[in-house]
C-alpha cells in the first residue's frame, strides 16, 4: 500500500481523501490500492511517467470513471460512486488534458456551457465569467470567436476558464503545458498561482517535472499505478531513485555506494556531423503563402532542408507551424509559392503522391489501431512495400506471397529494435502509454522509408524521461536511415540538442533563421515566443530547486 499524504504545514485537515483505490479499464488494472490526500489550500503536483495512472486517478476522483475498490471523500461527502456532474456541483472540478473545448462553439458559448450546473444562479454565472475574463483578457476580446479558431494556448486558457466557472473548491488540472509555447506556459503558470492565492486548492498533473516542481509546494510521484513518493518538492530533488524514474539515466543525480545523492556527469554525446553548405536540398519551400478567408496564415515562407539535416521549426501557438507542415505534405492547397521534394515539384501532388516521393509525416495525435499489436501496426504501415499482393497467392501460401510477408516481418523486427520497442512487441497499442504510442507512430512513418521526415510536436503529452530519451532516438534514426528531419517542438533543450538549424515563425512569416544559439538569442524570438520564464523554457533537463535559475 502506498504511503498516505501528510497534512499541509498550516495544520488544516484534508479537503479530499482517497483510500485504497483500485481502478481498471476492462481487464487491465491501472491503479493499485492508492492512498492520496490533499489539505485545504494546498497546491500539489501529481507526477509520474506515462501510464503511471495520474489521469486515471483524477477521473476516479471526479466521477468520470468508477473505481473497482476504495473510497473517495470530499469534505464530509463520500463521492466514490457519485457521477461527475454531482461531484462538480459539490466543488471538485477537472480541467481535462488535450482537447478541452467545443471547437464549433464561441468562447462565450463554451463558458456558458461550462456553467450549466449553476445556470439558475445568474449573478454567480456572471461573476464567474467576469473573473475568467479578468484572468484571461484575450478571451474577453475574442468572446464571439469560435473556439476552434483560437490558438492552442488560447484554447488551453478557455479550458481552464471553463473549469473555473463553477467556482470549485478543488481544481484538478491535467496537462497544463501540453503543446504550448514557452511564453504561453509562463502566462498560465502565473494564472495558476493567482488562482491558488485566491484560496482554491489545486492538483496539477504536469509532464514536465521542471514546471511542476517550480509551481507546486508538494509533490506526489506515481509509478505503475502506485504512489512511490510524497512530500515537499525540494525533498523530491534529493531522491535520486525517484528522479531516475523521471529522467533518463545520467540526466540527474545518482546514488553512491551508500545510497546518498551524488552528482554524476552525463556522458558526452557524439559530435554532431557537419552539414555541408552545398549538400543536396531534399525539401524546399519557395514563397509559400496560405490564407483562410481574410486571414493570412503563411506569408512568403522560404525553407530549405538539406541532406542529413535536422531543422527545427519554432514559434508561438498560431504562428503557422502546423499549417506549413500541412501545406508541405499536401493536406492544404497553397495560395502561392512552390513546394519541391528534391528535383520534383510537388505543389499540385496529392499527399499519397508526396509520400511516394519520400515524404513522411507524423501528426500531433498518434492515431493507431488500438486492437493491433505493435508489430502488427508497423506491418500494416509497411503494406505498400509488399512485393506480392495477390490474394490467391496469399490464400495458398505460395512462395511469392510467403517471401513477401517474410521481408515485411524482417523489416518490422528491424524497426522494433531501432526504436527500442522490443518490450512492447506483442502488446496492443491501445494499452500503451502516450509516450510509447508516439514512438510506435514514428516507427510506422519510418516503415515508409522516407527521405524527409516531418514530426509535429513529438514530445507533446510525453513524460520528461521519455522526452529526454527522444533526442538520442531521433539522432539514431538519422544516423541509421540517412533521412533528413523537419521537427516542430516547444521543448527547447530537446530541440537545441538535436538541431543543426532552426527557423522561427511569427504570424506566418519567418522572423529568424540560423543555428539554435543564434535563433534562441534573437530579440524577436525572445519577445514573442520564449518569454522570460526560465522554467517554462527549460521543460526538460536536470531540475533545479525553487528560486534557482535554470541553466
Amino acid at each position: 500500500m502506498s504511503a498516505t499524504t501528510t497534512e499541509a504545514t498550516n495544520g488544516a485537515g484534508p479537503i479530499l481523501s482517497v483510500h485504497g483505490l483500485d481502478m481498471a479499464y476492462g481487464p487491465v488494472q491501472v491503479l493499485f490500492d492508492v492512498d492520496f490526500e490533499i489539505a485545504r489550500g494546498e497546491l500539489v503536483a501529481l507526477l509520474g511517467t506515462n501510464g503511471a495512472g495520474k489521469s486515471t486517478l483524477l477521473k476516479g476522483i471526479c466521477g468520470l470513471n468508477k473505481p473497482k475498490k476504495g473510497k473517495v471523500t470530499f469534505e464530509d461527502h463520500d463521492i466514490t460512486n457519485v457521477p461527475a456532474d454531482a461531484t462538480t456541483k459539490l466543488g471538485v472540478s477537472l480541467m481535462p488534458g488535450g482537447k478541452g473545448v467545443f471547437p464549433t462553439l464561441s468562447v462565450a458559448e463554451n463558458l456558458r456551457l461550462a456553467s450549466w450546473l449553476i445556470r439558475d444562479q445568474g449573478d454567480k454565472v456572471e461573476e464567474a465569467r467576469q473573473e475568467v475574463y479578468e484572468l484571461f483578457p484575450v478571451l474577453a476580446r475574442r468572446q464571439d470567436q469560435m473556439a476552434g479558431d483560437l490558438s492552442g494556448g488560447e484554447q488551453q486558457m478557455l479550458a481552464l476558464g471553463g473549469a473555473l466557472m463553477t467556482k470549485p473548491q478543488v481544481l484538478m488540472i491535467d496537462e497544463l503545458s501540453l503543446g504550448l509555447a514557452p511564453t504561453i506556459v509562463g502566462q498560465l503558470l502565473d494564472v495558476v498561482r493567482d488562482i491558488h492565492e485566491r484560496g482554491t486548492t489545486i492538483v496539477i498533473v504536469e509532464q514536465s517535472v521542471n514546471v511542476a516542481l517550480q509551481l507546486a509546494e508538494r509533490a506526489v510521484f506515481m509509478e505503475k499505478g502506485e504512489v512511490r513518493f510524497e512530500g515537499p518538492t525540494d525533498e523530491l530533488l534529493d531522491r535520486p531513485d525517484i528522479l531516475r524514474s523521471v529522467f533518463i539515466a545520467g540526466a540527474s543525480a545518482v546514488t553512491d555506494g551508500n545510497g546518498s545523492a551524488a552528482k554524476k556527469k552525463a556522458p558526452a554525446r557524439a559530435k554532431r556531423p557537419e552539414i555541408a553548405a552545398d549538400a543536396d536540398v531534399l525539401l524546399e519551400c519557395v514563397e509559400v503563402t496560405k490564407r483562410f478567408g481574410g486571414i493570412t496564415a503563411l506569408q512568403d515562407v522560404d525553407l530549405q532542408l538539406r541532406d542529413g539535416e535536422i531543422l527545427g521549426l519554432i514559434g508561438h501557438n498560431g504562428a503557422g507551424k502546423t499549417t506549413l507542415m500541412d501545406c508541405i505534405s499536401g493536406f492544404l492547397v497553397i495560395d502561392g509559392g512552390r513546394v519541391k521534394l528534391g528535383e520534383v515539384d510537388v505543389t499540385e501532388t496529392a499527399p499519397h503522391g508526396r509520400a511516394r516521393h519520400g515524404l513522411g509525416r507524423s501528426f500531433q495525435d498518434a492515431l493507431l489501431f488500438p486492437t493491433l499489436t505493435v508489430a502488427e501496426t508497423i506491418a500494416v504501415a509497411r503494406e505498400r512495400h509488399l512485393e506480392s499482393k495477390d490474394m490467391v497467392a496469399a490464400a495458398f501460401q505460395l512462395p511469392a506471397s510467403f517471401e513477401s510477408e517474410l521481408a515485411v516481418s524482417n523489416k518490422v523486427e528491424e524497426l522494433v529494435s531501432l526504436m527500442g520497442l522490443s518490450a512492447f512487441h506483442d502488446k496492443l497499442t491501445g494499452e500503451l502509454s502516450t509516450g510509447t504510442r508516439r514512438i510506435v507512430d514514428l516507427a510506422c512513418v519510418m516503415a515508409q522509408e522516407p527521405k524527409v521526415l516531418m514530426l509535429d510536436e513529438p514530445s507533446a503529452g510525453v513524460a520528461q524521461r521519455e522526452t529526454e530519451a527522444l533526442g538520442p532516438l531521433l539522432e539514431r534514426v538519422r544516423e541509421r536511415t540517412g533521412c533528413s528531419i523537419l521537427v516542430i517542438e516547444h521543448d527547447m533543450p530537446l530541440l537545441s540538442a538535436i538541431c543543426d538549424r532552426m527557423i522561427a515563425l511569427e504570424l506566418g512569416a519567418v522572423i529568424a533563421e540560423g543555428t539554435p544559439k543564434e535563433v534562441l538569442e534573437h530579440p524577436k524570438v525572445i519577445e514573442s515566443y520564449l518569454g522570460t520564464d526560465d522554467t517554462a523554457v527549460n521543460r526538460s533537463g536536470a531540475p533545479t530547486k525553487k528560486g534557482a535559475r535554470a541553466k
